[in-house]
C-alpha cells in the first residue's frame, strides 16, 4: 500500500557511535511542523494524494492565494508545499501532524532533493573526462573535451551529448539509504550516508521503491494525535494504578 512521504529540512552532517565502537555517518533531518494541507480523492481530482506543508512562513510574504488555502485548512502558512501520492485507504485528514515516529530504526527510504549548484563546469570536472593528451602535438587545450560531431554523416552534434555546462542545482533522488535513529522529542531522523542538498534545504523523504514493506511501517502515518492519545491513555493508567499496589496480581 502506498502511504506519504514527509518534507524535512537538512540540518547538517554528524556521526553517532554504536556499541561495538564503529562510528556511522549519519545526515540530520528535521521535521518543521509537517500537517496535512490538502486531499486529493479520485472523484474529485482523479487520483489520490496528500499536500503536505512544512516550516512557517511570514503572512507578508506569501500570495493571496496561498494565505486562503492555508486558512481553508486551518493551518499556519507554509513554507514548503509538496504532494505525495497515496493509496485510498491511506488518505490523512487535513490538519493532521505528522511526527518522526513516520518512520523506524533500520527502514529503507528514498530521499530527494535539489543538488548544490557548481555554476557553469568544465567537462573533466561535471563529466569525468580524462582531458586531451599531454604531448604529440596537444597544446593548450588539455582539459577540452575534444570532438563532439562527426563528419559527413551524419555530420552533427546529437541532442544529450555530454560536453561543459551548468553543474549541479538539479533534483537528485538518493535510493536505499538505511534509518539509523530517530527522535520524537525533537522530531530529527538521521538517515546513513549525505542526501542531496546544502544545509538548510528542503528534502522529501519517501519508502524505498527498491525494498519490500515492512511489517513495522505505520499506516496510514505516523500522526502526532495518535502519539498523543496513546501518551494519555498510558498517563491515565498509571494514575488509576498507584505505584506499589498489587491488588490486581495473582
Amino acid at each position: 500500500m502506498l502511504r506519504s512521504g514527509i518534507i524535512a529540512k537538512k540540518v547538517g552532517m554528524t556521526r553517532l557511535f554504536q556499541e561495538d565502537g564503529r562510528q556511522i555517518p549519519v545526515t540530520v533531518l528535521q521535521l518543521d511542523k509537517l500537517q496535512v494541507v490538502a486531499q486529493r480523492t479520485a472523484e474529485k481530482d482523479g487520483y489520490t494524494a496528500v499536500q503536505l506543508g512544512a516550516g512557517t512562513a511570514k503572512v507578508k510574504r506569501t500570495s493571496a492565494p496561498m494565505r486562503g488555502h492555508f486558512a481553508a485548512a486551518n493551518v499556519e502558512p507554509k513554507r514548503k508545499v509538496c504532494e505525495f501520492r497515496v493509496s485510498e485507504e491511506n488518505l490523512i485528514a487535513v490538519g493532521e501532524e505528522i511526527i518522526a515516529s513516520h518512520y523506524f530504526e533500520g527502514q529503507f527510504v528514498d530521499v530527494s532533493g535539489t543538488s548544490i549548484g557548481k555554476g557553469f563546469a568544465g567537462a573533466m570536472k561535471r563529466h569525468n573526462f580524462s582531458g586531451l593528451r599531454a604531448t604529440h602535438g596537444v597544446s593548450i587545450s588539455h582539459r577540452s573535451h575534444g570532438s563532439t560531431g562527426q563528419c559527413q554523416d551524419p555530420g552533427k552534434v546529437f541532442k544529450g551529448k555530454k560536453m561543459a555546462g551548468h553543474m549541479g542545482a538539479a533534483k537528485i533522488t538518493t535510493q536505499n539509504l538505511v534509518v539509523i535513529k530517530t527522535d520524537l522529542d525533537r522530531g530529527l531522523i538521521m538517515v546513513k550516508g549525505a542526501v542531496p542538498g546544502s544545509k538548510g534545504g528542503w528534502v522529501t523523504v519517501k519508502d524505498a521503491v527498491k525494498k519490500p514493506a515492512s511489517e513495522n511501517v505505520i499506516y496510514p502515518a505516523g500522526l502526532a494525535s495518535v502519539a498523543k492519545a496513546a501518551a494519555n491513555e498510558a498517563a491515565a493508567v498509571e494514575t488509576a494504578t498507584p505505584e506499589g499496589d498489587t491488588s490486581n496480581e495473582s
